[in-house]
């Protein structure tokens, strides 16, 4: 950590993988300090912020499950105290378990309403309490609230409610000068959405974007940087982030 306090900061939830560390590392390359939030394995947390300051930048890594209201204020204060205030906070955490609705475990249910839907509002109302002037509250949604493939019915209906969640939020931090929006990712190489497809699952669904490929971490935390940042007219929006696929 640096021993003065830097012009911008972030917190990024779900940074210790996937989409999440790569926008850690991302953000951090345009001189933010960034606090890592996982919430198990502190080891791919720890080397997300070896990574970052073997670049040069400033991170530190906080456990924190965003479901539970202590938690979360933990992780706000610890950001506020290691580096002086919060700038942007970026949710990514999340998780995805998949069923046809019919046989659709409603426990499996449980859990993402938990993390995905109830970990959001926590998040974001501790962020709509914190975020400094000129910040920016980026949540994460996916393309599949659109595309509506088989057997994402509960995921994509806990991310319908991010959606909903975020574009009411930018309206509610009216006179704040902080945005809210959420990215909304297609099919993207990461472990999360790997798990479980063959091969011809995945290439099926590479196939989908006229770009013929899966999306990439990187290709995501390039649009989480821009909203981070030089998008400051960019406000109450779900901005999909799939190659071109719907």
């Amino acid at each position: 950590m640096s021993n003065s306090a830097p012009a911008r900061v972030a917190i990024v939830t779900g940074g210790s993988g996937g989409i999440g560390r790569e926008t850690a590392e991302r953000l951090a390359r345009d001189a933010i300090a960034v606090v890592v939030a996982y919430s198990g394995n502190p080891s791919p947390a720890k080397d997300a912020v070896a990574a970052i300051e073997a670049a040069g930048g400033t991170a530190m890594a906080v456990q924190t499950d965003v479901a539970e209201e202590s938690d979360v204020a933990a992780l706000f204060d610890a950001a506020q105290q290691a580096y002086g205030g919060i700038d942007i906070v970026v949710h990514a955490a999340g998780i995805m378990l998949l069923s046809p609705l019919a046989d659709l475990d409603l426990g499996d249910l449980d859990r993402m309403h938990r993390i995905n839907i109830r970990g959001t509002f926590v998040v974001c109302r501790q962020a709509a309490r914190s975020v400094r002037r000129g910040g920016a509250i980026i949540n994460f949604s996916s393309s599949v609230v659109k595309i509506a493939l088989p057997s994402y019915t509960a995921y994509a209906a806990t991310k319908g409610a991010v959606d909903a969640l975020t574009l009411i939020l930018a309206k509610e931090l009216r006179g704040r000068d902080v945005s809210v929006n959420a990215v909304a990712p297609g099919p993207t190489a990461t472990p999360l959405f790997l798990d479980g497809k063959d091969q011809a699952t995945i290439d099926h669904l590479a196939s989908l974007s006229p770009l013929e490929r899966l999306g990439t971490p990187a290709d995501v935390a390039e649009v989480v940087a821009f909203l981070a940042g030089p998008a400051r007219w960019v406000n109450g929006q779900v901005l999909y982030a799939n190659g071109g696929v719907i």
